[in-house]
């Protein structure tokens, strides 16, 4: 008999990025970090003039962290015990946007920190992804913990009977990201492990689980 599934995201669901990212940046690379509004791209610039980091040197950088610096990620509070008490009562799979040649980073870098879980690589809208997902696990239900609000919006159009939980557990993003639940694409929106927890076993053990 088929077991609900939880599909989760990474950075800034289950271990912090734009935190360690900012630090890295500040340290070796002589680039502040300021997130003031919902524009990633608008948040680096270099410390010596002020002027904004271009957004192909963004991407360097993101590549260079996700080369070198994911052992300074930790994780989010309640994030280990919250995914692993979720791990008693289905099956649980990390859905992630990172180039594929890191899955085997990925997936040791969160055993590390107490989550041992199967990560799938995607780039680009989680939508498709996650129905590829659906088809290989055929779950009783499935759940879907995504930071980003675009990626509920894909996935309430490919899968519109995945349950969404809009989580972001990390301060320096939460107050910027635009809320999925507002915009009709997630079924709540909660940032933090200690509430989150007890809502998404409720929809597991659901009345028709």
């Amino acid at each position: 008999m088929s077991r609900p599934l939880i599909v989760s995201d990474c950075d800034e669901v289950l271990l912090h990025m734009v935190a360690p990212f900012r630090d890295w940046l500040a340290e070796k690379e002589g680039v502040a970090f300021h997130m003031n509004n919902a524009d990633f791209s608008k948040a680096l610039r270099y410390v010596k003039d002020g002027s904004e980091v271009p957004t192909v040197e963004i991407w360097n950088l993101l590549n260079r962290f996700f080369d070198t610096e994911m052992y300074r990620q930790q994780a989010i509070v309640g994030a280990v015990a919250g995914i692993n008490a979720i791990a008693e009562n289905a099956d649980v799979v990390i859905l992630t946007n990172l180039d594929h040649h890191r899955r085997d980073t990925r997936t040791q870098q969160l055993a590390g920190v107490g989550i041992n879980a199967r990560v799938f690589t995607n780039q680009g809208p989680k939508g498709p992804a996650l129905r590829a997902i659906l088809d290989e696990y055929r779950p009783s239900r499935a759940l879907f913990i995504d930071d980003l609000p675009q990626h509920h919006d894909s996935v309430s159009q490919l899968t519109p009977d995945v349950i969404r939980l809009h989580l972001c557990g990390e301060p320096l993003l939460a107050p910027h990201i635009d809320c999925a639940h507002q915009a009709g694409h997630a079924h709540a929106r909660i940032d933090d492990w200690e509430a989150a927890l007890p809502w998404i076993l409720e929809q597991i053990h659901g009345e028709d689980a």
